[in-house]
C-alpha cells in the first residue's frame, strides 16, 4: 500500500482517463513543488469527489490536477509548442 493508497486504486484510474497514472508517477509529482490557487467548483462536484476520495483514499487535489491534465491534453493543438521546420501554410 502507498501514501496516496492501494495501486490498483490509480491503475483503474489509469485505464479510465487514458492519462498514465502510475504509483510512482503519483509519488514523483507529489515531490515537485505545487503552485497554491483557488478553484471553485460546484457543490456537485465537491460532493462526488469526497466520495470518490472516500472510496479510492485518493486526495481530491490528485483529481482537480488529473482534471488539469485531460484538458490540457485536449487542448493541446492549441497550445504553444515546438514549431515545425517546413510551414505547412508555404504551399508551392
Amino acid at each position: 500500500m502507498g501514501v496516496y493508497g492501494n495501486v490498483s486504486s490509480f491503475e483503474r484510474l489509469d485505464r479510465q482517463s487514458g492519462v498514465e497514472l502510475h504509483w510512482w508517477r503519483l509519488d514523483q509529482i507529489m515531490a515537485r513543488k505545487k503552485i497554491s490557487t483557488t478553484v471553485y467548483i460546484t457543490p456537485e462536484q465537491n460532493e462526488a469527489l469526497h466520495i470518490l476520495h472516500t472510496r479510492t483514499k485518493v486526495p481530491v487535489a490528485v483529481y482537480i490536477r488529473e482534471g488539469i491534465d485531460l484538458v490540457l491534453k485536449r487542448y493541446a493543438d492549441q497550445l504553444p509548442g515546438q514549431l515545425s521546420l517546413v510551414d505547412s501554410r508555404d504551399k508551392k
